[in-house]
């Protein structure tokens, strides 16, 4: 009898199997992983802004318009790393802005759109959150 040495074409089969459910697996976190670690480019956008608001209040005693912070631009509201698109909405009463709500929304075509949390929020009291669901992690 002649030895035959290598490996039969099921052993290759049942090796190419486990990889392809351990690829099942991992490729799904790695996205998701990706997908946790953008979200700090708007989260970084809004801290900015409620930093800007502040010193704009300091000075004026209202917060101010994107305009008035110094976002006059449309490249100007994308955030650092262009994954999300800056606006807000200030809150005022006949004289003065009292409050405002800045938003970071995830730009369209980029890979935050698949992003569970949507979009991202911050107000004038600190408060923070987010449009959709915490099922990738805390947004913030």
């Amino acid at each position: 009898m002649r030895k035959y040495r290598g490996f039969s074409l099921i052993e290759l089969m049942v090796v190419v199997a486990i990889i392809a459910i351990i690829a099942a697996f991992a490729v799904p976190s790695y996205l998701n992983y990706g997908i946790r670690a953008r979200r700090s480019d708007g989260q970084n956008m809004l801290l900015r802004v409620a930093d800007a608001q502040e010193r704009y209040y300091a000075a004026h005693n209202s917060y101010g318009s994107l305009n008035q912070l110094g976002y006059t631009t449309a490249a100007s509201k994308l955030s650092e790393k262009g994954y999300y698109q800056l606006g807000m909405e200030p809150s005022s009463d006949s004289t003065s802005a009292v409050a405002y709500t800045a938003t970071a929304t995830p730009v369209s075509g980029s890979p935050q759109v698949k992003d569970t949390c949507g979009a991202l929020t911050i107000d004038n009291a600190g408060v923070r959150g987010q449009a959709g669901s915490t099922t990738n992690g805390t947004c913030w």
